[in-house]
């Protein structure tokens, strides 16, 4: 099982792309609500922003669970772990909760990365390693080279878009899934079957999505800056869709919207 479902950190808040005062607000807002659990990354260019806002609002450590994420330019040996270390003083912490590599190094040879991302556990620097954007043969390999658990794949994963190959991986590797662009940057809202759900269900569209992804045994990350909206997106625990429903919405999968492309990210892997 997920460590984000193990410990009761499923539903994620994302901060990308907020900075400064806006995360602060965020972050207060998404705290107010419930949400113990965020996301960051190097290459979004805010730990010193979440970090500060954190510290304002003055949480237990232990109530938090904290993930960052390694950027490809630091994956060679002079610079991986000095990266994490600055990562967590950005941060304000001793430790991250999870410490992912943010995506496969260019030329698709995982073993490096991997070995340092295993070195920052035994130093301490991560109580749990992860990696992002996988495809289901670097996930059988990063399992065989690596002896410490990987707590997760983050990976792109939504309602319209086939990722059937990579949840029968994560059965297969025990490398559970969390997601990223949870509603397809809004893509979604485009099917109407998300609306009548939510009518025969008394709950908001993208309820209804973010409960089918955690329904699939997928951590959900989400982000948002409207107070309504962070709300809602925390409040899908207390509903459960049937069965009929939930293979209603997998049959959309089938249209395969796939936002982040080979185009657009030059890390992109051959997608499974």
């Amino acid at each position: 099982m997920s460590i984000y479902f193990q410990n009761g950190f499923e539903r994620v808040f994302g901060t990308y792309p907020l900075k400064g005062e806006e995360l602060a607000h965020a972050v207060a807002a998404a705290v107010g609500v419930g949400y113990r659990a965020f996301d960051t990354a190097q290459m979004y260019g805010n730990e010193a922003d979440l970090g500060t806002a954190l510290a304002r609002l003055k949480l237990p450590r232990e109530e938090l669970c904290i993930a960052t994420k390694v950027h490809p330019d630091n994956f060679p040996k002079e610079r991986f772990i000095a990266s994490v270390r600055q990562s967590l003083e950005d941060l304000r912490l001793d430790y991250a909760d999870i410490l992912f590599l943010h995506w496969p190094p260019v030329g698709g040879d995982i073993r490096p990365s991997l070995e340092l991302l295993e070195e920052a556990h035994r130093l301490g620097l991560a109580r749990n390693i992860a990696v992002s954007n996988y495809t289901v043969a670097m996930m059988r390999e990063a399992k065989k080279l690596v002896a410490a658990p990987i707590a997760s794949n983050q990976v792109e994963f939504h309602p319209l878009l086939d990722q059937s190959k990579l949840l029968a991986g994560a059965a297969e590797t025990g490398i559970s899934l969390s997601a990223y662009c949870s509603v397809a940057r809004g893509k979604v809202f485009d099917y109407p079957l998300f609306k009548e759900l939510g009518e025969a269900y008394g709950r908001l569209p993208g309820q209804i999505v973010l409960r089918w992804i955690l329904q699939m045994g997928v951590a959900v990350n989400t982000m948002s800056t409207k107070p309504a909206n962070i709300h809602a997106n925390f409040g899908v625990m207390d509903f459960t869709l049937s069965s009929i429903d939930m293979a209603r919405i997998t049959e959309l999968t089938k249209t395969n919207y796939r936002i982040v492309t080979q185009d657009l990210v030059k890390w992109a892997p051959a997608w499974d």
